[in-house]
This record gives C-alpha cells, structure tokens and sequence, in this order.
C-alpha cells in the first residue's frame, strides 16, 4: 500500500470526541486549503458512525461554505435526523474556528430488491493502453508549467489516467465532456461505508476541469477562481474499489460564473455504481 493510502484511510478515521461529535485531521501536503473529496469523506464517516448496521448511504447532498484551513483540525457535529424503518436520514456540519464550513446531508438505506436499469457504459481506451503517471511524469511534466508539474508529481491515494491530455497542452475550446480511469493507489479494506467514503473523496477530482474545456481554459490557470460550491451524489450499487473506475464526466451549462459538471463511475465491466453532480466556481479574476 502506498503512503498516500495509508494517509487517506488515517484521516478518515475520525476520532469521537462526544456522542455525535467527531473530529477529523487534514493531511499536510502544502496546500492551502483542504482539499474538498476529503470532507465529504469524512463528514459521510461521521453520519455513517452514527447509523445502524445494515444501512447504507443511497444519496448525499453538501454545500461548501468557507475554505478548510489544512492547519487545525475539522469537527463534525452529527444531526439524526430521522430513523425510518427502511431509511435513515443525518445531517452534518464540518467546523472550524467557530465557523461552519461545509455541510452535508446523507440519507441511508437497507438493501432492498427492486427494478434494475442504467445507461451503458461509453466505449473508451482502456487505462492499460494509456500514459501511466510514470510515464506523464518523464515525458510530459518536464515542458509543464511549474503549478501543474507539482500536482501532478506529488503521490496521491487516487490515481488518475485522462483518456485525453489534450486540455493540458491547448487553449484549443473544446468539448465540455472527459473521460478519467481512477483507481485506489493500493488496498481499500472490504467494508462498505469506508468504501463509499473513499467513492466519495475520489468523486471531488478532475469535475470542474469539464465545465472549462469549452472556454481552453484549466483548472491550473492562474487568474482563475475555481472552487467547489455543491456536491451531490447518489451510490448505486456497491462494489471493491480494487479495479480501475471510468469516471465519465459532461457539462451541460457555465454561467454566472459557475460551472456545473455530472459524472458517472463505471466498473470495468460497465456497471454503474455512482452518479455525481456539482457546480462550481469558475471566476476569471481578470
């Protein structure tokens, strides 16, 4: 297992401080806020904690509020809602200096039969047949600009393979669609709720890249405000996160200085396990 995993499964488990109370850590990697998959992870950790057994989160909706500040440590104060008896509903709110930060709200269900349909899975290169991050490192970061070679040559839990570079190298506008394989950098223990923590944290990446493509911009681009308002997400069906994922991503609208951007994840076999929405801030400071 890498570093990076070890750390990413650390700071999802929270340490309880009260009864619905919990407090969570920021790993530190230098950057200057926290990073927004991981508190969604770990708020969906702290309704999970409080949650009986048998009950799995089907849906989550949150709002980020302020920045995290990496530098002090995030508490979770855990609302139960609602315990139906076939779902039960949490509501969470992350806090630092005094102040809310995110919120989120989950709902959680039993296993239950029912009718079955999705969309098929798009045909795309498989990530055997794409760059490795070995690969993008040695040839690509070495001609990349200084913000986007230090990214992508820091080690993460996640890793990540674009079918396509083309939005790193271009100010061509292209498309507001992507296609992303996404993996865990090593072994995800087979328990569902750290598993859908860890769909969560994963479910944050490369969204808000999407709503730029049809303008040539990126995320990366230093006049830009770019930041993660809201995030939805429905869990479809469980799965090991021991194989790549296809993350296929489209924006349907930017406006207002907002991007929104829906996401699906696929196993390799094509079966949809998660479906994601956000909208996000897309402020061009100039």
């Amino acid at each position: 297992m890498s570093r990076a995993m070890e750390e990413l499964l650390s700071i999802l488990d929270l340490e309880r401080l009260e009864h619905n109370l919990y407090r969570g850590r920021s790993p530190q990697v230098g950057w200057q806020r926290v990073f927004g998959g991981q508190v969604i992870g770990q708020a969906l950790v702290a309704a999970q904690r409080t949650v009986d057994d048998g009950r799995y989160v089907h849906s989550l909706h949150a709002y980020f509020m302020r920045p995290g500040d990496p530098s002090v440590p995030i508490i979770y104060d855990v609302d139960r809602i609602r315990d139906g008896s076939s779902f039960a509903t949490r509501r969470v709110v992350a806090i630092q200096h005094g102040k809310a930060i995110f919120s989120l709200s989950a709902s959680f269900q039993r296993d239950e039969d029912g009718f079955d349909h999705q969309f098929e899975m798009p045909v795309v290169t498989h990530p055997d047949q794409l760059m490795s991050e070995q690969d993008l490192k040695e040839q690509f970061l070495k001609n990349a600009p200084e913000n986007i070679r230090r990214y992508w040559e820091r080690e993460r839990a996640i890793e990540i393979r674009p079918v396509s570079l083309v939005h790193y190298v271009s100010r061509e506008k292209l498309p507001p669609k992507q296609d992303v394989w996404v993996r865990a950098n090593g072994a995800v223990p087979n328990e569902r709720h750290l598993q859908a923590a860890v769909l969560a944290y994963l479910s944050d990446m490369t969204l808000l890249d999407t709503s730029l493509f049809a303008h040539g911009h990126s995320v990366f681009d230093k006049h830009l405000q770019v930041a993660s308002l809201d995030h939805a997400m429905w869990f479809h069906r469980p799965t090991e996160l021991a194989d790549w994922l296809l993350y296929t991503q489209d924006s349907p609208n930017a406006s207002g200085a907002r991007g929104l951007t829906r996401g699906s994840l696929y196993t390799p076999d094509g079966t949809l396990i998660a479906s994601v929405a956000q909208e996000g801030l897309i402020r061009d400071r100039r």
